[in-house]
Parts: C-alpha cells; structure tokens; sequence
C-alpha cells in the first residue's frame, strides 16, 4: 500500500502489477502524469514491457489503477495515522491537516496532494478518470464531515457540513498549491491558522444562541 503524503511504498510489492502501480503513484507524484513516460514507470518498477501490457494495456488504465489505490487507501493510509490517539473530532480536522503540513516540510515543499496535482494536470480528462478523481475528493470530504458532524453540538444550528467540510478541502489545495510555489509553509500556515479562528468563531455563535 502506498503512504498518500509521500508517494513511498509502505511495504515492498508482492507482484509485478503492485510494482507497476507503485512505481506510477511515485512518480506522478513526483513528475507528473504527462511528464511520466512509460519508460520511466518501467525503469522505476524494475519491469518490461511485456509485464506492464498485459497488466495494463494503455497508460491510462495505469492512472485509473492508481486512483483505485488512492480511493482505497484513505482511511487505512492517511485517516487512520492522522487520527491515531486523538479523539476530539474538531481536533481530527486538524491532525489531518498537520500530516500534510508535514508532508510539505519534510520534502522542502516539493510535495504536492497527489489527487489535486492529477485534477489540476488533467483539466480534460476522460470520464472515467474524472470520476475516480471525484470519487477521491468526496472521500476526503466525507471524512472531514463526519468530524464536524461529531461536532454539531459545538456549531450553530442548522450549519451545512458538507460545505464546511469543503471549505476545508480548499483550505488545504490552495495551502499546498501556494506552498509548493513559493517553497515555504507559509500559506498552508495562514489557511490553517484562519480556519481554526473560523471554526472557533462558530463555537462561539452557537454557545451565545443556546439557552
């Protein structure tokens, strides 16, 4: 399985498809999806082109693949270590943030969400590929509510969390974006730290309406 903030394998791949994949994840992480050869992906995942064609005929069932992975990687690779000991759920929003936060300084900003960097790349993309990427961010979206929906007592009444929980998806892409421009944290700093002043704003209109 592969860790969603690095691109780096968790474990060495039992099979030449899982090395085909990983391999594909890293480096359009890394280069790009157009910038990605299949030669590259070859090279990286110590295959030939025979192995890759029967597993994947064409570049793009490759991509859709890796989204396949992302999608189901979500919880078990990105939730799971983020959440690890923390059981304030508003508190969760922000242990998820700071895994990427950490993501970005430990590669000098060169890290870049993996599934915001294929949309932005892929502006036009085939259906199926433009599902799998809806699909990936929903899942993001859903986690984020499910925290704030944990948190209801603690918002005003009536808050639409859905669209909170995608506030905070943009806070987070635009962060990254600008971060990885600039080379510095700063950004995703300010998103965050705004984001919180945001939500403790919330907490306490609901506590000045509450009986």
């Amino acid at each position: 399985m592969i860790n969603q903030e690095t691109g780096q394998e968790a474990a060495a791949p039992a099979s030449t498809a899982d090395r085909l994949v990983f391999a594909a994840m890293r480096l359009f992480s890394e280069k790009g999806y157009g910038s990605t050869s299949v030669a590259d992906i070859l090279r990286e995942a110590g295959a030939n082109s025979g192995s890759l064609y029967h597993a994947f005929p064409t570049k793009q069932d490759l991509l859709l693949e890796v989204l396949r992975r992302y999608r189901d990687g979500i919880k078990p690779m990105l939730l799971a270590p983020a959440w690890e000991g923390v059981e304030d759920p508003i508190e969760r929003i922000f242990a998820l943030l700071a895994r990427y936060r950490a993501a970005l300084t430990d590669n000098d900003c060169v890290y870049g969400c993996p599934i915001g960097s294929l949309a932005l790349e892929l502006h036009e993309p085939d259906p199926s590929v433009r599902e799998l990427l809806s699909v990936n961010f929903e899942g993001w979206v859903a986690a984020i509510r499910s925290c704030l929906d944990a948190a209801r007592d603690r918002l005003p009444k009536g808050t639409d969390t859905r669209r909170l929980a995608q506030f905070v998806l943009t806070v987070m892409e635009g962060g990254v974006m600008q971060s990885r421009t600039h080379r510095s944290p700063e950004a995703f700093d300010a998103g965050v730290a705004t984001l919180r002043d945001y939500l403790d704003r919330l907490r306490d209109a609901a506590k000045e309406k509450r009986p």
